[in-house]
């Protein structure tokens, strides 16, 4: 999927530009480089996948095959405000699934998608460690536990309008 890149993604291809030409030219580089990648970028841009292609002399599409494989590597940029949804044993059992999909429907986006804006993003996680608190969702690091259907649209509030609070603050 194909996203627009922002101002700040094209500065950061330039910045990736200079880094690869450090890496050198051989395919068992190819992970490496897209570890180099989404971390300067913290996704793999289309742009991305075709400059460590062209360095390594090889097809965008062999490339790409390659980072579909492992999980760690994101074709869709990560939100501001990355929700993750714990699907453990402990989670899936008290209800993980159904904060997923009310976490989905609140911000009209499915998991592993970002919101148009790059506010949100929604991911499934294995396991967070905090049985004792399932079903928990995280944002950033904070972690929420004892999730109920009835609190993800307060949740979805409060970082808005943390967000809204640190935005008139910085213009004052």
């Amino acid at each position: 999927m194909n996203h627009s890149l922002t101002q700040e993604d094209l500065e950061n291809l330039e910045i990736l530009k200079e880094k690869i030409c450090q890496v050198p030219k051989k395919r068992n580089y190819m992970n490496l480089l897209l570890q180099l990648a989404q971390t300067t970028l913290g996704y793999l841009p289309d742009k991305a996948i075709l400059m460590v292609a062209a360095h390594l002399s090889i097809p965008p599409s062999q490339v790409h095959g390659v980072a579909s494989f492992y999980n760690q590597f994101r074709f869709t940029p990560p939100g501001k405000h990355r929700i993750k949804i714990c699907m453990g044993t402990a989670c899936h059992v008290k209800g993980g699934e159904i904060i997923l999909e009310n976490f989905e429907r609140k911000l009209s986006i499915q998991e592993g998608e970002t919101t148009p804006d790059r506010e949100f993003s929604i991911e499934r996680v294995a396991c967070v460690g905090c049985c004792a608190l399932a079903p928990v969702a995280m944002t950033g690091e904070d972690t929420h536990g004892h999730m109920a259907p009835s609190k993800v649209e307060g949740l979805v509030l409060q970082i808005k309008m943390k967000q809204a609070k640190k935005a008139k603050a910085s213009k004052e």
